[in-house]
């Protein structure tokens, strides 16, 4: 369908810009004139060149912010509790986002409201920028005529959210960083240093240790293309063989099965994937959404097969009128005190403040492990780092002592 750029003034003499797809050009201005508007200019847009339309393609795969959702979910409460109209209030947050593709998905979604469709289901038009957990709490919020509150608690559970994915991944950067140094280091050595001291070697006629006989034959071998190439091919197919692996259904569940049980990091992975359960669970119940549709985007935004499954049967029980914990104790994926506390808050009808306090705790223990693991990773990274360098130097040394004595002698 084309699309037309125009300007308009509304009806308090404002001159506005934008832009509205319609079958031709008399239809764009009837839209317009419908929505009271006196049209000034209207003009179709020109097919896109190849070029734009490659960085088109580029600019959809790039992801959201997630800081400017948050951001936009939290002011966009405040503007609706002051009074503003819905129309008003996406027009001036796409005028202050800095994000160009949630900029975009504004300025659609207030054109979508303007022509009469509730707000949720403006937002379910763009899910790659609104989850189906923001869809759902607005949509509750929205019947329940409470936006401005189910857009706050909407705001602490993402704020609170991403807290937890940025201490993960900066608890991670310093042994990423480490080991890429190490791998650059050892690469660097042995592709242009390493070579100088195996002709040395190979020209003094000794009987090299074994140390120095592996250090030439990683060294040969990582300047033979006919090592090489190979073993990146390997390595290539490898990594394409697991990666369509896991996208099927068994190999998906094997490889979250083996991140919840990892040693060290399995506890990690356990103890954030329970914290996200409850938060996003007690965030849906406390916005009014029903406690089955709330359980079925909670197994959805898990991320984790296992969760999931264990979520679906959390659902049946329900179902057939039975509790929350006896599954979740059944399933052994769920510690005790977890299980006691979200029986708590089903016989005192607190279940979401209950949720809450556990998402919390759990809060607390990945930052108390996360500070542990990086505190266990620096010395061993470390200490392998100044293994290889030793290997290395021991390699390279021996030869040159078994000269000194042999001209010694």
């Amino acid at each position: 369908m084309p699309i037309y750029q125009y300007e308009i003034r509304d009806g308090n003499g404002v001159l506005k810009k934008n832009v509205i797809e319609a079958e031709n050009e008399k239809a764009a201005a009837q839209k317009l004139q419908e929505q009271r508007f006196t049209v000034i200019r209207l003009i179709e847009q020109q097919a896109t060149p190849r070029s734009a339309q490659w960085g088109e393609f580029l600019f959809n795969l790039k992801g959201v912010d997630e800081q400017a959702v948050t951001v936009f979910c939290r002011q966009f409460a405040t503007m609706i509790g002051a009074g503003l109209g819905l129309s008003r209030c996406l027009e001036i947050l796409a005028e202050q986002t800095e994000d160009q593709k949630l900029q975009r998905a504004i300025i659609t979604i207030r054109r979508t409201v303007e022509g009469g469709a509730p707000i949720s289901a403006a937002f379910a038009e763009h899910p790659t920028v609104f989850n189906s957990l923001f869809v759902n709490m607005v949509k509750a919020g929205e019947m329940g005529g409470v936006l401005d509150e189910v857009l706050n608690r909407l705001a602490d559970f993402m704020e609170k959210d991403n807290a937890l994915k940025k201490k993960v991944k900066s608890a991670m950067t310093y042994p990423t960083v480490i080991l890429v140094l190490a791998v650059g280091i050892v690469i660097f050595l042995v592709t242009f240093i390493l070579p100088t001291f195996v002709n040395l070697f190979e020209g003094m006629k000794l009987s090299l240790p074994l140390p120095t006989r592996i250090l030439i034959a990683i060294t040969k071998g990582a300047k033979d293309p006919a090592v090489v190439l190979p073993g990146i091919g390997l390595v290539v197919a490898m990594v394409f063989l697991f990666r369509k692996y896991v996208r099927t259904p068994m190999g998906r569940r094997q490889l979250d099965l083996f991140k919840l049980n990892a040693p060290v990091f399995g506890l990690l992975t356990k103890k954030v994937a329970i914290s996200r359960f409850a938060r996003t669970l007690g965030t849906l119940l406390a916005s009014g959404v029903p406690i089955m549709q709330a359980l079925e985007i909670v197994g959805k935004a898990s991320g984790n097969e296992i969760i999931a499954s264990v979520i679906t049967t959390v659902r049946d029980s329900i179902r057939e009128g039975k509790t929350i914990c006896d599954p979740l104790r059944a399933s052994a994926m769920f510690p005790p005190m977890t299980v006691q506390m979200i029986a708590v808050g089903e016989e005192t009808g607190t279940l979401d403040m209950m949720l809450s306090k556990v998402a919390d705790f759990y809060d607390m223990e990945v930052e108390n492990i996360l500070g542990a693991l990086t505190s266990m990773l620096e010395p061993i990274m470390i200490v392998a780092m100044g293994g290889i360098v030793g290997f290395i130097v021991v390699s390279v040394f021996l030869p040159l002592f078994s000269l000194v004595n042999k001209l010694g002698q």
